[in-house]
């Protein structure tokens, strides 16, 4: 079994988009396409995905959730921990070495929680 997606809700669509899309520059993901309350990205083993809740109710982060995503090197965790924190994200753990793996972790703008990991 594996993962093959991943799903945020979000309370602003359009902040939101460009927050990942800036992110996601240069990893070869690409937006693959998007709704009036929905945007994909499609990546070589997964997709990520932006939502506007479809109860419409506000979007809230989950206490203890958070998404992690496996990169190739130490400099690219803190390159992307630093683009993440240059686009209005905050600070949830600065890169460095955490046990067993080299991580940074931060918040994006409706307060999930990424994690960057080699």
């Amino acid at each position: 079994m594996k993962i093959s997606y991943t799903v945020l809700g979000t309370n602003n669509l359009d902040a939101g988009t460009t927050f990942y899309n800036s992110l996601f520059e240069g990893m070869g993901s690409c937006q693959s396409f998007r709704t009036d309350r929905m945007n994909f990205w499609q990546f070589e083993n997964f997709s990520f995905a932006l939502a506007i809740p479809f109860n419409e109710e506000p979007a809230t982060n989950g206490n203890g959730t958070m998404i992690g995503f496996d990169v190739e090197t130490e400099d690219e965790v803190k390159r992307l921990y630093a683009k993440a924190i240059e686009l209005g994200g905050s600070c949830d753990g600065e890169p460095s070495e955490k046990g067993p793996r080299f991580s940074g972790y931060v918040r994006d703008l409706d307060n999930n929680k990424l994690c960057f990991f080699k």
